[in-house]
């Protein structure tokens, strides 16, 4: 298994400004129509594999709607923070539980690597690792209307939407932390609005608003805002005048190593060789 690295990993998020802002979100009404749909997509996915859980952990979820989702399946799922610091691991024993799942958290976390080590570590031998996060070219079309935006009125260009990992890198990042048989996919979502404004607004409710450490300190001005918002009228509109907005949440699923699970055939121990298999077929087809 992979252990975390000892390099501290770049600080792309301030999380501490993260939590604060997640907080601000419930207090006033959190938007949460991604987090439902993960939710149920979650216990569809748990519910198909077809083993039984008894002690699983909800790693970071901000709400309680996968827990509720899973209630009925799992005896029994606790709620975990991740931690602000980067430093600080996560509070789980080694090979204590044998489900961690994790929804719509683990975009905004700095050292994704790191984690996901110390998750498997956390599993029992075949076990199941199971979160959705974002990323892929999530809120692409208000990256470009800023980009655009900034350029036009203010002569350059800050850091407004977060970089999000690609399905080929989180892939990878499963191999990497000691997963055994991992797999990726993606679903995209495609929100449409009356205008941008109306997107931020519920970006705001979701807790996701620029959370980058490099992000600009100072107010935009007000012109930015208004031309950000008609760029994306004028790119990213619907014939009806409605926007859209793209939110791709990338589905992650590994399992904790044991001799029960599938292996891969070793080198050389083919009965047929890919020469064979390609003449047999040509054969076949003539």
């Amino acid at each position: 298994m992979t252990s975390p690295s000892t390099e501290m990993p770049p600080r792309l998020f301030d999380r501490a400004l993260l939590r604060d802002r997640q907080t601000r979100a419930v207090k006033y009404g959190a938007a949460s129509f991604l987090l439902d749909r993960v939710a149920e997509d979650m216990a569809e996915r748990q519910q198909a594999v077809l083993r039984e859980f008894s002690d699983g952990i909800d790693l970071g979820t901000s709400g309680d709607q996968v827990r509720d989702a899973l209630r009925v399946s799992i005896r029994q799922l606790r709620a975990v923070v991740l931690p602000v610091s980067d430093t600080e691991p996560l509070a789980l024993a080694p090979s204590s539980v044998d489900l961690v799942v994790s929804a719509l958290a683990l975009q905004f976390v700095n050292d994704l690597p790191g984690v996901l080590a110390q998750i498997r570590r956390a599993l029992k031998p075949d076990g199941l690792f199971l979160a959705a996060t974002i990323g892929g070219e999530t809120l692409t079309e208000l990256r470009q209307s800023f980009v655009a935006a900034e350029a036009e009125v203010e002569g350059g260009v800050s850091p407004r939407v977060a970089p999000f990992a690609d399905l080929r890198d989180l892939g990878a990042l499963l191999q990497r932390a000691g997963f055994a048989l991992p797999v990726t996919d993606v679903d995209r979502i495609v929100v449409r609005y009356d205008n941008a404004f109306a997107l931020m607004q519920d970006l705001r409710r979701m807790g996701a608003t620029n959370i980058l450490n490099e992000r600009r300190r100072t107010p935009s001005r007000r012109a930015t805002f208004l031309k950000m918002a008609q760029v994306y009228a004028e790119r990213f509109s619907d014939p009806d005048g409605r926007i859209r907005a793209t939110f791709d949440v990338v589905w992650l699923s590994g399992w904790a190593p044991h001799d029960s699970q599938q292996k891969p055939l070793k080198p050389g121990s083919a009965k047929m060789s890919l020469a064979d298999a390609v003449n047999k077929a040509r054969k076949d087809t003539t």
